[in-house]
């Protein structure tokens, strides 16, 4: 009898998902979680960015989201009829104004899916699906200082996760482009396509650190990087190797890096510190990163979990339901 018991129990947990979405600026992406958080699907698609540009328009992003979001609803190979809830991250971060339109074509979808469902729908942020990947591989973590650093972010933020709240605070970042802004236009400039951070990754493993002078202050936790892009446009038009200019790139990052975290230590002794966000999958960024921090007190999110995807969305969905329940 108890056999058939933990065997209905283990069918009815299975048949419990949670959907998240996300349509950030250069991925859309669908995921799907069971009841105990494991990841049933993981869905994505870059968005194509012609040769030789740094990006894309937030038009020609949405316009590419809500042609990905049906064929990619179309992979789907779970049971929708198991559905819960459906998350959705409807605009970079967790506060006041904070607005991209890109994400108007998950929330479309988002709501239709959960109206057609009859099922709740939860409005969470970018930031929050990054922070969830984050307590992910760290249970039992309530205060954290996260630092996340992708293609249009670069942000130190204070991650609360108690019974009652789960928020995102930002302490401090970058003033003008992101890490990973300046990470792409280099390797545009280099001739590499967009983006570049993977290609450079493997070039930079050949390379050497070039003397390019390098002082990080941040002022109230803020930095500024355009100055570095300038440096290392220079080096290019100097002729510096170009696996010379991606290694000395990701050691630069990674004194940003460090001293971004060493800021927000500075204002409170975190038990953990995370580091999330594409840019974050970088080999130097974290040998580095690790050389210097206590392992623990440091660590990474889940290597393929750091880009932008939608299971952080599904994850926190499935937390936050549950809460309502």
């Amino acid at each position: 009898m108890e056999y058939w018991e933990a065997l209905s129990e283990a069918l009815r947990k299975m048949s419990r998902l949670y959907l998240g979405l996300d349509t950030s600026n250069y991925t859309t992406s669908i995921s799907v979680v069971d009841q105990d958080g494991n990841i049933v699907q993981d869905l994505r698609r870059l968005l194509k960015v012609k040769e030789g540009e740094r990006g894309l328009r937030q038009q020609e992003a949405l316009f590419q989201h809500v042609k990905n979001l049906p064929e990619l609803f179309e992979e789907l190979r779970c049971d929708t009829k198991g559905i819960q809830a459906v998350g959705v991250s409807t605009r970079p971060r967790s506060e006041e104004g904070s607005y991209m339109p890109v994400f108007l074509a998950g929330e479309g979808f988002g709501r239709a899916v959960a109206a057609m469902l009859k099922v709740p729908l939860f409005r969470l942020s970018h930031q929050d699906g990054h922070g969830a990947c984050a307590l992910m591989d760290n249970p039992g973590i309530e205060k954290a200082l996260l630092l996340h650093i992708s293609g249009g972010t670069t942000e130190l933020v204070e991650l609360t996760d108690l019974s009652d709240e789960f928020s995102t605070k930002i302490l401090g970042g970058t003033l003008d482009i992101s890490l990973g802004q300046l990470v792409d236009r280099v390797g545009v400039k280099l001739g590499m396509g967009f983006p570049s951070g993977m290609e450079m990754d493997r070039l930079s493993i050949m390379g050497s650190g070039l003397p390019i002078s390098l002082k990080v202050d941040p002022k109230d936790g803020c930095v500024n990087l355009s100055g570095l892009e300038n440096k290392f446009s220079k080096e290019i038009d100097k002729g510096s190797k170009p696996e010379d200019i991606c290694n000395t790139l990701f050691l630069t990052s990674a004194k940003v890096c460090e001293a971004l975290i060493r800021y927000g230590l500075s204002l409170e002794a975190y038990e953990r510190v995370i580091v999330v966000g594409g840019v974050a999958e970088n080999r130097i960024i974290r040998e580095r990163l690790a050389e210097i921090f206590p392992q623990g007190l440091l660590s990474f999110t889940k290597s393929g979990l750091s880009s932008d995807n939608a299971v952080g969305i599904a994850w926190l969905t499935r937390r936050l339901n549950e809460g309502r329940e």
